[in-house]
């Protein structure tokens, strides 16, 4: 099976096997400057760490090993050219906007889109008009895009420079963008997809589509949240008639490192293969681990196994509380059992499963014995569902970037802040979705939402006056 070979991993392991003597850079030497107890955890991973030898070509301009490797990747996902990614999903997420954008376009954004697209924008001084997703009461978090809601902003906003599209949310859920795509193709749109948690989805059942395969013009994928890539390993995809190749390539030329890190590169290459020669076989039993795991934390009374009456990813498992904890205090409980879970909010706690191939073993059973363990003193209490919400409305920035680049901010208490301009992106990390963005008119529901955060124990990126309770703002003149 051809995509069993793993070039670029076996390029470096053919190098390291000479028993190269380096007399170029990176400064470590292969892990040999390092001494033997502070380097043990290093000591393998930096022989991998090469740089632009012969025979181990250049990210930039590959035509070796890389070269062969993204084109096993290509074929894989079926597109017309797919790019290594050794800067993170930001890096594929910058090169796609500014790939398609014109000076002072207009992009059509779904409002829960993550900070790097928001900088994107800014960087390409595009005017966004942003779209709010649907609000699923039940679990409390914001979801996807309606059909309605998109076919507004396509009448109400001609001439958009673009459509972008977060799929699927971070909690999984992946409600069809077909008929969204065909819309904003209709209209001559391209259609850009934030995949960072979908790389696995071409795997097919039981995962949903990806939008590569539901006719997205450029998808960027986070390889190393669901594939065995390292952190920063990502994918983008390109499968378009309505934006030049060319723009996407001169773009990662200027935005990705000059020194690519080959342990990131040679991760990926194997997370390709991993992910090519997943089977049916393997399918049914990641599928019967999933299941037990999700029955065996069903039994736990303080919490409430989510299901989605949508398309979702089973790999993502989100736990509300039961009981009178918030998320991020069962968080915190069950870190101090030594489970990490993914993010947690005001009232849930997400799990990102380990795509497993058939055999692999995962402590899957003794994680639920800690949860159930921990949580067993607090008392059960019956949990609100909030009103779900269809979404639809549109917001522009209150200023544009220049207009932000003449004012000086102040500051105001967050109970006040209804009104304001925004002089700082505030952003709960993870997931990574600006709450309030730079530019923005502050809204009631906004501020309420900053302050339960604070409250519940949210981190933040942004935000610098939150602990005081305060806000920076724009004041004009």
């Amino acid at each position: 099976m051809k995509q069993k070979i793993i070039p670029l991993y076996d390029a470096l392991i053919n190098h390291l096997e000479h028993r190269p003597i380096s007399f170029h850079v990176p400064g470590h030497k292969y892990g040999t400057l390092l001494n033997q107890d502070t380097g043990a955890y290093f000591a393998n991973i930096m022989k991998l760490d090469a740089t632009e030898l012969s025979g181990l070509d250049d990210l930039h301009s590959p035509e070796g090993p890389i070269a062969e490797a993204e084109q096993l990747l290509t074929e894989l996902y079926q597109v017309e050219k797919s790019f290594f990614l050794v800067n993170g999903s930001t890096v594929g997420n910058l090169a796609m906007v500014l790939a398609t954008s014109s000076e002072g376009g207009r992009f059509l954004v779904q409002r829960n889109c993550h900070k790097s697209i928001v900088n994107a924008l800014r960087l390409a001084n595009a005017e966004p008009v942003f779209i709010e997703p649907e609000y699923n009461g039940e679990w409390k978090v914001a979801a996807g895009l309606t059909l309605e809601a998109v076919q507004d902003a396509i009448t109400a906003c001609r001439g958009a420079s673009g459509l972008i599209l977060t799929y699927p949310n971070y909690y999984g859920m992946a409600d069809s963008i077909k008929e969204i795509i065909q819309i904003a193709h209709a209209n001559g749109i391209p259609v850009l997809v934030d995949e960072a948690h979908g790389a696995h989805f071409i795997a097919g059942q039981p995962f949903p589509p990806s939008a590569i395969t539901l006719g997205a013009d450029l998808v960027v994928q986070s390889a190393h949240k669901t594939l065995p890539a390292m952190t920063m390993g990502s994918f983008l995809h390109f499968n378009s008639k309505l934006v030049k190749l060319s723009r996407v390539k001169d773009n990662l030329q200027m935005l990705q490192s000059s020194s690519p890190s080959y342990p990131i590169m040679a991760s990926l290459d194997l997370a390709r293969s991993y992910l090519g020669t997943f089977c049916k076989k393997d399918v049914d039993f990641l599928t019967g681990q999933i299941d037990r795991f999700r029955a065996a934390l069903a039994h736990i009374p303080q919490i409430r196994v989510l299901e989605y009456k949508g398309v979702n990813d089973p790999l993502k498992v989100t736990i509300q509380s039961a009981c009178h904890l918030n998320g991020f205090e069962i968080q915190q409980l069950l870190e101090q059992e030594g489970i990490f879970s993914e993010l947690a909010d005001p009232h849930n706690v997400l799990f990102v499963l380990p795509l497993l191939k058939e055999g692999m073993s995962y402590p899957f059973s003794e994680a639920a014995e800690k949860i159930a363990a921990a949580l067993k003193k607090y008392p059960v209490r019956e949990t609100d569902c909030t009103v779900s919400s269809s979404g639809g409305g549109r917001s522009k920035l209150a200023l544009s970037y220049q207009e932000m680049d003449k004012l000086k901010p102040g500051r105001v208490l967050v109970e006040k802040a209804e009104g304001s301009i925004a002089a700082e992106t505030i952003i709960p990390y993870p997931p990574g979705i600006p709450l309030v963005l730079k530019g923005e008119l502050i809204t009631a529901e906004m501020a309420e939402s900053l302050a339960n955060l604070r409250n519940a124990g949210a981190r933040f990126q942004g935000g610098e006056r939150l602990e005081n309770g305060e806000i920076l703002i724009y004041k004009r003149g």
